[in-house]
């Protein structure tokens, strides 16, 4: 059996972590007292379920993405292919060079 009370708090740690943004100041941003997402991650509580879509629009995913790290990947994937779209020839063959060094090391 899935322990999804614990997968829910570590990956609100990994997403917060990935943010670079404390407990404390995640709690603030999400207009909460400054010791609730300590209270998450502790095991005392866990969010309801509009708290919990407040978390997933804080961290920029959906509640899919959330649960599916894959689709998370995905999505950087798609965001990375969006924004070369708008670089011009030049640039463009720069990123294809620095990829290709990337991918040697």
């Amino acid at each position: 059996m899935v322990d999804y009370a614990s997968y829910i708090r570590n990956r609100i740690t990994e997403l917060r972590i990935q943010k670079d943004v404390s407990e404390y100041r995640m709690s603030l941003d999400l207009g909460q007292n400054r010791n609730y997402i300590q209270g998450i991650t502790s095991g005392k509580a866990l969010p309801s379920m509009a708290q919990f879509l407040n978390i997933c629009e804080y961290f920029g995913i959906t509640p899919m993405q959330f649960f599916d790290q894959g689709a998370l990947h995905s999505q950087r994937h798609s965001n990375a292919l969006t924004s070369t779209e708008a670089l011009e020839s030049h640039d463009m063959q720069l990123m294809q060079r620095l990829f290709e060094r990337l991918q040697q090391k």
